[in-house]
């Protein structure tokens, strides 16, 4: 009976049990596929794979009823969180049919389906996987392996192909090359085992195996076999490929990476390591081939390679995978040589192959098309002979084909093989293989053996270098099935009788108690019971049972074979004996899907339930006491505590939470010998409930009749009192018994019992808990711990007789170490057995005291410390050396002169450090490791005020000056969330439209925008209309707002994938007075040219388009998607294709799209897509793009190729498009024709003839693109002498002699005009003049720009057109770059004298006449030639908005509106005035360009409400292309100087500008979009990262030094344009009100353009105390401000000062704090980090800090005047103290630190007679003066002594 109560209380409480039912069953049958599911056939069980060894969590396949044949598979693992936080729920993955769900969920959280997946056919096996992509090899040489990107995936295997699908959305499918048995998740990837069909039995002629397992580290990856190194006889390892077809993968694992496999001819189980390959093995497996002299190696590892490659494009082998191959072999005709076959046929199995090392036999490379044929039934040999003849002649071309060998990824390694034994069965492969963790951290790895009713534990370790596992002994537990339960490192095992045990690696931990489930009765045992283990018998359980168990079945005694699996064994088996029968019908029939601590049970009647196995221990404090005491003791004696304490914990209706500390202190107390029911204190810990029998083990009892003293124990119970209490003893009048007065607490003496567990470990086990209680110290939450705990050690360290630790504790906690006295004495000759460590320290370790020690300056000890248990002691002491000591080695690996480590085993690692950033100082040094070790603010709240002081103070400093590269944690950890949000913010949230109200900020306001808004996306509804006419010149005005609007909106918009893009319609309408009638211009009842809206339809295209961002996610099927259905709208969607070229995305239109747009011969949908190609591929020498646009081009064709009929203006987009794909890259061949064709003649026939002059422009511009700012250094073109050649062309002179292949075109003239052999100048000149701007762009060649002066004699300037002296001067600034002067002085500098001195004023009336000079000439040379000058000023400030530029320009173009009305105007000619008063506009935009600069606004206005006289189309779409880049992007964008961007703008903004909407003469329309390459991001947005919203904030620009100006630096008020940022030094964000940010543009500007270019904004972070800017422009109403208006007289101290005042402290850990602040402030380190940097600020008020002391001082001083002094000294000299003083006295001590009695008594202080000597003597003792001082009279006893 004893037995069966002792078995009764070792049994552990499972936790509330619940009906499990896999969650996806519930989501299929709602699948709209699960009818059909239902009904069709799916194949037998067999087939689909059983077991999923990951953790053994595939359930065995069986039918959930009769009527659904459906299969189904499911596993669970432990919910992962993004965050890296601890979450507790279950994640399944479902199979059933073609279905995968995934569904995430806990019993307390309702359950969610993640993802359903379906597929084509049936599912075989779905797994989770992680891959690995190996980051591109940056140009950084420090790259850790942590810098690799893992892709958590789920993968779906199907009978030919494997799909996975990443959780970002990504999805792969990879074809598989063979029949797949399993698949397994690897720490690299995924592994595969081909399935090996039965009839692959080895051919009488043996040949070369195949691989039966492969790898696949990427779903983009190959397949590759593995490999696999073992050792050989001799110790030659050799690798070789693995293809054993008798190995199969029981198990796998990802860390560590093994793998378990089992030999089914040997039944053996082997268990390998898995690991990447080392390049040398790829290369012995590879060279295998070339050791064979045979020629069949000629061809080897190409078929197999050349098929795998075949199939994974996709192509998915119909029925066996290499079926197609045999008729490949069959048709091989060889003769097979006879000496091959005579080699043994039995050898098979890689096994034999590895152990007889004949070269020869080995598993050669893996190659050669023998191993295709292993899927064909028919054995022919003839089909194999071509392998084996030596001298084979294959005639076979598909052998012949080479290429490259597929190169293994992983190999294993053989560590582990299990010893053979006699008794071995065949079919003893494990079912089931986990690893599993002890209570004390030992590895096994278990595997059940099913056939053998056996648990095999292997125990293994990692060797000391942790390169390999080291297996140990087996151990068998016998068991029907098993399952690991990882939570609390412990595994449950289902024994034969169908009891639950929980074992903690081999250690048998106890039953589990089910409730609700009937324990296994014993109606039938064997009598003779194994002596190991008491015979299970257990009664049935009181409650009843659940509802879903079913009911009782009657008493049927069931035959055990069922059970047992397999009756043949049954009789062999030893396990027979033991053998339960079970009388009730539910019995547990196994375990399956453990995750953390639940477990799912099957049950005989095909339900499930799970349950919980309960914790370990769930009070914090509980929790570090156990794995304090665990890392110290032994590990057998660790282990048997930890089960004892678990039995204890978890009994069945056991304690709950508030008790688990009590249970604790009581169970380690009997451990360790307590006989805890005689112990005042402990007997008074509140139980619910008696004590478990295990806790107190039975006392040896001196009689059996019982003594007095158990009456008085029953007298002086809790239960004794509350029973006097009742009423019903009032009723019954029971007088209340007298109880005797207790014997007196001090004479009663307890005796240890020596015999216990723990008792020799006592003085180990305390120094531990010593070491935790100062632990929790450090963490302000434990308050209540620590109290608990300290009760614990004051009696541990009474009974060890430790005075110096009980005074600790006294002053630590005065009011508690008072009230408990009672003693235990422990035997003198017991206390020999103690086991005392040598870490014990007599004086008791205090991290407070250490900390003090440190501040003051005086050496100290090391600190010891508890690795992975006092954490933050070596937190703090570690970074107080740093930081205080000024030591940077403490940080190193290295802590040792400061930590002293506690441990009974192996080391613990300490955090190395890395310098991965810019450290200078200490406190960013102390900052960064803070980070590295993973200390998070939430920490250093926890952290009591003074310990935290000196890591806040280092903190402090680092807010102030943080660098912008630190990684996000210690921006974190700083409090600079702004820097963090900026590190971590490359994803920025992509909003549908990017904010354009950030304008609302900036300039000029919210209603300048709204006007522009209005200006572009104007209709026309003039009631005034006069007539036709001004109709018409309205609707001139309307066509040329598109491309303002272009610029005006561009990027701004992020487009939804799902819908067309909207593209505005061109309105056209008018109404007529007086009737206000609508009239239509396309109605044709008015006069108006053909396609007229033809390129204003175009440029709205364009406009639509360019609102789309480049950060965008289009595609191609997206941009085919709009294309627009009605044939009027072509115009427009070839516009949109130009806008998508411009801003990037045209890349991904597919090339088979690009084609089929060009064969529809649309001429404008040419030219958008030729120039939007080549924009996005700009400078790339793209040769498919080259190809396509040398077709238009006539001069690229070779001179025999069939004359294409051409578009013209498709022809002038293609050369500007060799020009932009060439960009820069001085292309020899390419640069020779374009020159040529600035001089193309019209041709004989006249083909060329019309509008030669956009053709000789665009040859040009492009050649000038070709060679852009390459100068004199065109290298390999002297012979073309371009410069000359271009100056020809610009002069004019005879025509030269054409080289090259096209020279008969150029020589036969045309026959209509009469050229002759000169050049013609009108058609040449303007591509010339601007090819040598663009070649000798920023040059400053003197040579050339000379050339290029304007004429300076009457006759000379008769010969040049005056628009031409416009572009000379142009080109001639733009050579002599730094020339430019933002001034009229430098202006006028460009104009000849001749035309100075005969200058018109603007205010003449009348007009002065001259014979010689023809005025006319004079003045419009003047007019072109300043707007030259003004237009190259406009380039050298381009989006600067320079101030001097701007007020320069605005003069002249104040002066040409002047001249427009001024009587001499018609001298000059209003259209040569419009033209440069346009080109002044376009200027004036370009410095201003993105700023909305409002006098530039007035007079965008102005010109456009001009629409009389000579405004045509072309000056209209000046001044709206002005209007769009005052305000390009809305705003944020500017322009810039950069060579590439003056190509682009000089393409747009071409002077000279059309007509009217179809004038294509001089300038293609379509290249006034070009301004796109030129504009860049420059808008700086600050935003407050607290309430994320924009705000104002002060920013200092320091521009680098140049030749024009100093170093200088200016401060802007953000959101602001910046300026160039190649101009920048640095750019920092000044306070005082936001913290302060530095960007250092010295060392590179990628941080900065990746913040532009994410929409720029810069995240700031406001100051405590200060208001934005918004709130409070002046700054009169921060905190500052108010508290210097108000004057605040007391300094408010803590509030423990207060306590200390009132005398309330009942314990001194606040005391301690603001010891420690005042003792930093007065370090030594604070004061010189003081004196180094006196205008830091100070990290608190300096008036506090001495308020605060003398209040304190003042306090203490007067308690001890107050009587204080008597119990000081009746303390230091050891006698007891009145209890009221103990509070106070503990203060005095602690803030003064005076030495304990002992240390006095020590240091000889008795004798002394006058105080210099006690200061000497005091020396050693380190305690300071004003202490001395206050203790001195106590000492000496005689004041008159004080006098030195």
């Amino acid at each position: 009976m004893s037995d069966q109560c002792e078995e009764r209380a070792t049994m552990i409480a499972a936790g509330d049990l619940q009906e499990f039912a896999p969650r996806g069953r519930e989501h299929c049958r709602r699948h709209p596929s699960a009818l059909t599911l239902q009904l069709r056939r799916l194949q037998p069980a067999s087939e689909l794979c059983s077991s999923d060894g990951a953790a053994g969590l595939v359930g065995s396949l069986r039918e959930v009823t009769i009527h659904e044949r459906q299969r189904e598979s499911w596993q669970l693992r432990k919910g992962a969180s993004d965050v890296g936080e601890e979450v507790d729920y279950d994640e399944e993955l479902y199979v059933a049919s073609n279905m995968v769900i995934w569904s995430k969920g806990s019993k307390n959280q309702a359950s969610t389906v993640y993802k359903a997946f379906t597929v084509d056919s049936p599912v075989l096996q779905a797994l989770w996987c992680d891959f690995t992509i190996a980051p591109e090899k940056s140009e950084k040489a420090d790259v850790s392996g942590s810098d690799e990107i893992v892709e958590k995936c789920i993968c779906i295997l199907q009978n030919s192909c494997i799909n996975v699908h990443s959780i970002e959305g990504k999805d792969y499918i990879a074809a598989l090359p063979f029949q797949v048995a399993n698949v397994w998740p690897t720490k690299f990837g995924l592994l595969f085992e081909r399935s090996s069909s039965s009839h692959e039995v080895p051919p009488s002629p043996p040949r070369e195996p195949l691989p039966t397992m492969f790898s696949m580290l990427h779903p983009l990856d190959e397949i590759t076999p593995l490999v696999c190194k073992s050792g050989g006889v001799f110790g030659s390892a050799r690798v070789q490929y693995v293809a054993d077809y008798t190995m199969r993968i029981v198990f796998l694992s990802a860390e560590p990476s093994i793998v378990m496999t089992y030999d089914t001819i040997q039944s053996l189980h082997t268990v390998w390591a898995l690991r990447r390959v080392k390049p040398e093995e790829q290369n012995t497996v590879l060279k295998f081939s070339e050791q064979m002299g045979t020629p069949q190696h000629v061809a080897t590892s190409s078929s197999l390679t050349a098929h795998l490659r075949s199939l994974s494009k996709g192509d998915s082998p119909v029925a066996s995978p290499f079926q197609n191959y045999s008729s490949i072999h069959s048709q091989s005709r060889s003769v097979s040589s006879p000496s091959m076959q005579s080699r043994s046929p039995s050898i098979s199995n890689m096994a034999a192959l590895s152990r007889s090392h004949s070269p020869a036999l080995g598993v050669h490379s893996f190659s050669g098309v023998q191993r295709f044929n292993f899927s064909s039934n028919t054995q022919s040999p003839r089909r194999h002979s071509i392998i084996h003849s030596p001298n084979s002649t294959s005639s076979d071309s598909f052998l012949i084909t080479e290429t490259e060998p597929i190169v293994p990824e992983l190999c294993i390694d053989h560590l582990w093989t299990e010893t053979i034994t006699n008794m071995r069965e065949k079919n003893s492969q494990a079912s089931k293989v986990f690893i599993t963790t002890d209570l004390c951290g030992q590895k096994f790895l278990c595997f059940l053996v099913e056939s053998q009713l056996q648990l095999r534990c292997v125990k293994f370790q990692e060797s000391n270098d942790k390169s390999q596992l080291i297996f140990g002994s087996v151990t068998n537990i016998q068991a029907k099935d098993a399952a690991p339960v990882e939570g609390i490192d412990t595994l449950l095992v289902l024994e034969g009788s169908g009891n639950l045990v929980l074992y903690s690696g081999v250690v048998r931990v106890g039953k589990v108690f089910i409730p609700g489930l009937p324990a296994p009765s014993l109606t039938m045992s064997n009598q003779m019971p194994r002596p190991s283990t008491p015979l299970d018998s257990v009664s049935t359980p009181s409650k009843p049972l659940n509802k879903h168990l079913g009911p009782l079945e009657e008493s049927v005694l069931l035959s055990p074979v069922p059970e047992l699996r397999d009756s043949s064994k049954l009789h062999d088996s030893t396990y027979v004996e033991d053998c339960t029968f079970q009388q009730l019908g539910t019995f547990i029939h196994s375990l399956r899907d453990p995750v953390h601590n639940r477990v799912t049970l099957e049950l005989s009647n095909n339900t499930m339930v799970r349950i919980t196995i309960p914790e370990i221990a769930t009070s914090e404090l509980v929790k570090r006491c156990l794995q304090g005491v665990k890392a110290i003791l032994p590990k057998e004696i660790a282990v048997q505590m930890l089960v004892k304490w678990y039995n204890a914990y978890n009994a069945p209706g056991g304690p709950n939470y508030h008790s688990e500390w009590n249970l604790f202190v009581t169970c380690l107390m009997n451990m360790m010998g307590y006989n805890t029911e005689r112990l005042a204190w402990t007997r008074n810990l509140d139980f619910e409930g008696s004590l478990s029998p295990v806790i107190a083990p039975k006392k040896a009892r001196p009689s059996e009749t019982g003594s007095d003293e158990d009456w008085e124990y029953l007298l002086s119970s809790d239960y004794h009192r509350n029973f006097e209490s009742h009423p019903v003893a009032k009723a019954l009048r029971l007088d209340p018994l007298e109880v005797s007065a207790p014997k007196d607490d001090f004479l009663q003496s307890l005796s240890l019992d020596s015999s216990t567990l723990l008792f020799t470990h006592i003085p180990a086990i305390f120094f531990v808990l010593h070491l935790i209680y100062e632990e929790l110290k450090l963490n302000s939450l434990m308050g209540e711990g620590i109290r608990s705990l300290v009760v614990l050690l004051v009696q541990l360290a009474r009974d060890l007789k430790l005075e110096a630790y009980i005074d600790y504790y006294y002053r630590d906690y005065p009011a508690l170490v008072k009230s408990s006295r009672q003693t235990c004495i422990i035997d003198q000759v017991q206390t020999g057995f103690m086991h005392h460590p040598s870490f014990f320290s007599a004086e008791p370790p205090s991290i407070f005291q250490w900390l003090s020690s440190c501040l003051k300056g005086e050496g100290v000890q090391p600190y010891p410390y508890l690795p992975g248990i006092c954490e933050r002691s070596k937190l703090v002491v570690v970074s107080v050396a740093l930081y205080i000591l000024g030591d940077e080695s403490a940080v190193s690996n290295e802590a040792s002169h400061y930590l002293y480590k506690i441990t009974s085993g192996k080391d613990a690692l300490i955090c190395s450090f890395r310098h991965s950033t810019s450290v200078s100082s200490l406190a960013e040094k102390l900052v960064i490791w803070m980070t590295n070790v993973g200390f998070t603010l939430r920490d250093l709240e926890s952290l009591p005020f003074g310990v935290a002081l000196p890591i806040r103070d280092a903190i402090y400093y680092c807010r102030e000056q943080p660098a912008s590269d630190w990684p996000e944690a210690v921006c974190l950890l700083i409090g600079r969330q702004d820097l963090s949000k900026q590190a971590c913010e490359g994803n920025l949230q992509k909003g549908k439209s990017v904010s354009m109200g950030i304008n609302g900020f900036r300039g000029t306001g919210y209603w300048a925008e709204h006007s522009v808004q209005k200006l572009l996306h104007r209709i026309i509804e003039y009631p005034e209309l006069e007539g036709t006419h001004k109709d018409r010149q309205l609707c001139q005005r309307t066509m040329a707002l598109p491309v303002g609007r272009g610029m005006f909106t561009l990027f701004s918009y992020h487009p939804v994938p799902t819908e067309q893009l909207p593209i505005p319609k061109l309105n056209l309408t008018g109404r007529a007075p007086p009737r206000n009638t609508t009239v239509d211009l396309n109605s044709g009842n008015i006069d108006v040219p053909p396609n007229m809206a033809c390129w204003a339809s175009f440029h709205n295209g364009v406009a639509a388009g360019l609102k789309i961002a480049p950060a965008s996610q289009i595609d191609s099927a997206w941009i085919v998607y709009n294309k627009p259905k009605i044939a009027e709208l072509a115009n427009e969607y070839a516009g949109f294709l130009m806008a998508l070229g411009l801003n990037g995305h045209l890349t991904k239109l597919a090339t088979l799209n690009i084609h089929d747009y060009l064969t529809k011969g649309h001429e404008m949908t040419s030219i958008g897509l030729l120039l939007g190609v080549s924009a996005a591929k700009l400078g790339t020498m793209d040769m498919a793009i080259t190809r396509l646009l040398s077709i238009h081009i006539p001069a690229l064709l070779p001179p025999t190729s069939t004359e294409l009929d051409v578009p013209h203006n498709v022809q002038v987009a293609a050369v500007i498009g060799i020009g932009l794909v060439y960009q820069g890259t001085a292309h020899r061949h390419t640069a020779e024709v374009l020159l040529a064709e600035i001089g193309r003649p019209p041709g004989p026939e006249m083909e060329y003839c019309t509008d030669r002059e956009s053709y000789s422009l665009a040859s040009g511009l492009a050649l000038g693109m070709v060679c852009l700012g390459h100068g004199s250094n065109l290298i390999g073109m002297s012979d073309l002498n371009v410069p000359e050649q271009l100056y020809q062309y610009m002069v004019g002179g005879h025509r030269r002699f054409q080289a090259g292949m096209h020279r008969e075109k150029h020589k036969s003239p045309s026959y209509q005009i009469k050229e002759g052999d000169t050049i013609n100048v009108d058609v040449t000149c303007p591509g010339a003049t601007l090819a040598l701007a663009m070649i000798y762009l920023k040059t400053n060649n003197r040579s050339i720009a000379d050339w290029l002066q304007a004429p300076d004699t009457m006759y000379l300037l008769d010969f040049v057109k005056p628009e031409f002296l416009l572009l000379r001067t142009l080109a001639r600034c733009l050579i002599l770059w730094d020339d430019i002067l933002p001034n009229s002085k430098w202006v006028n500098s460009n104009v000849p004298q001749i035309i100075r001195e005969n200058s018109i004023s603007l205010h003449a009336t009348e007009l002065p006449s001259s014979e010689d000079l023809s005025l006319e000439t004079l003045a419009q040379a003047h007019v072109y030639i300043i707007a030259g000058a003004c237009l190259s000023l406009g380039f050298r400030f381009a989006g600067s908005e320079n101030l001097a530029a701007f007020n320069c320009l605005y003069k002249y173009a104040t002066d040409f509106l002047k001249c427009l009305s001024a009587p001499t105007a018609s001298i000059t000619g209003h259209y040569n005035l419009e033209t440069c008063l346009s080109v002044l506009l376009l200027s004036l935009a370009m410095v201003m360009a993105g700023s909305g600069n409002l006098k530039v606004l007035q007079l965008c206005r102005f010109m456009h409400k001009k629409t009389g006289g000579e405004m045509n189309y072309g000056f209209h779409l000046a001044h709206h292309m002005a209007l769009g880049l005052l305000f390009l992007g809305g705003g944020r964008y500017s322009l810039s100087t950069s060579n590439s961007s003056i190509a682009a703008l000089l393409c747009a903004l071409y002077p000279h500008f059309p007509v009217h909407s179809t004038d294509n003469r001089y300038h293609l329309q379509a290249l006034r979009h070009l301004y796109v390459l030129a504009a860049e991001p420059r808008l700086l947005t600050p935003v407050d990262v607290d309430s994320n919203t924009p705000c104002y904030a002060l920013i200092e620009v320091t521009y680098k030094g140049t030749q024009w100006y100093a170093e200088a630096t200016e401060e802007l008020m953000a959101p602001t344009l910046l300026p160039e940022l190649h101009l920048l030094k640095q750019i920092r964000v000044k306070g005082p009100r936001y913290w302060e940010l530095l960007i250092d543009l010295s060392k590179g500007t990628n941080h900065l353009k990746s913040i532009l270019s994410k929409g720029g904004i810069l995240y700031v972070k406001l100051r405590a105390g200060q208001l934005s800017y918004k709130e409070d422009p002046m700054g009169w109403r921060s905190l500052l401000a108010q508290t210097v208006t108000h004057r605040n007289s007391e300094a408010r101290a803590f509030k423990a000062v207060r306590r200390l005042e009132r005398r309330e402290m009942s314990e001194t850990f606040e005391l301690w704090q603001i010891k420690l602040v005042l003792e930093f402030f007065s370090s030594r380190s604070h004061q010189e980090r003081m004196s180094r940097n006196p205008n830091r600020g100070l990290f608190m008020n300096s008036e506090f800090l001495p308020v605060m002391k003398c209040t304190i001082d003042n306090t203490l001083d007067q308690w001890l005047q107050a009587g204080g002094d008597v119990s000081l000294h009746s303390y230091l000299s050891g006698q007891p103290t009145d209890e009221s003083q103990l509070s106070m006295l503990a203060c005095f001590l602690i803030y003064h630190s005076v030495p304990t009695p002992g240390q006095l008594a020590a240091g000889g202080l008795e004798g002394s007679t006058n105080f210099s000597e006690l200061l000497l003597k005091f020396k050693q003792l380190n305690m300071p003066v004003r202490a001395l001082l206050r203790l001195a009279p106590l000492l000496l006893r005689n004041p008159q002594s004080m006098v030195l």
